[in-house]
C-alpha cells in the first residue's frame, strides 16, 4: 500500500461578536489575517492537496477560500457535512472513504476533532489552535490505524 498524506487544517479564528448559529459564524479579522499563510506553506512543503474536504461551517469555508489564494493552482474541494463535527471518529471515517488514488488530502474542520485524530493515529497529543495544521503520513493508505506526525503548528506564526 502506498503512503498517503492527510493535512488537517483547523479553521482560522471565528467571530463571536454576533448571535449567529454556530455553523454561520464568519472569520474574525485575526482569522482573515492568519489563514492566507497556510497556502504558501503548503506550496513550500510540496503539500498542495489533490482534494480538500471542507466542513460546511462558514468559518471553515472562509478559511479554505483564504488558503486557496496562496496555492497557485486550483484544488478540487468538496463541501462535506460530515466534516462539521467535533469528534475525531467522524474525520477518520471520512479519511477511510477517500479514493485510494489520492496522494495528499486536506481536511478543513474543527476542534476537538482535529486533536483527537492526531492523537488517535500518532499516539501524541498536539495542540491545534485556530489556523493550525497537522501533517500526517499514513503508511498503510487512507485506512491506516497509525500515522507519523510530520508537522504540527500554525504557519502564520513562522
Amino acid at each position: 500500500m502506498t503512503a498517503r498524506t492527510l493535512v488537517l487544517i483547523r479553521h482560522a479564528k471565528s467571530d463571536w461578536s454576533n448571535d449567529l448559529p454556530d455553523d454561520e459564524r464568519p472569520l474574525a479579522p485575526r482569522g482573515r489575517r492568519q489563514a492566507p499563510a497556510i497556502g504558501p506553506w503548503l506550496v513550500e512543503h510540496d503539500l498542495v492537496p489533490d482534494l480538500a474536504v471542507v466542513s460546511i461551517a462558514r468559518r471553515a469555508q472562509e478559511t479554505w477560500e483564504a488558503v486557496t489564494s496562496g496555492l497557485g493552482r486550483e484544488v478540487v474541494a468538496r463541501d462535506e457535512p460530515a466534516a462539521y463535527t467535533f469528534g475525531g471518529g467522524d474525520l477518520r471515517r471520512i479519511a477511510r472513504a477517500l479514493d485510494p488514488g489520492l496522494g495528499v488530502v486536506a481536511v478543513v474542520g474543527h476542534n476537538p476533532a482535529m486533536e483527537e485524530v492526531v492523537e488517535d493515529l500518532t499516539g501524541r497529543w498536539v495542540a491545534m489552535p485556530t489556523a493550525a495544521i497537522a501533517v500526517l503520513d499514513l503508511p498503510g493508505g487512507w485506512g491506516s490505524e497509525s500515522a507519523q506526525l510530520r508537522y504540527a503548528g500554525r504557519p502564520a506564526d513562522l
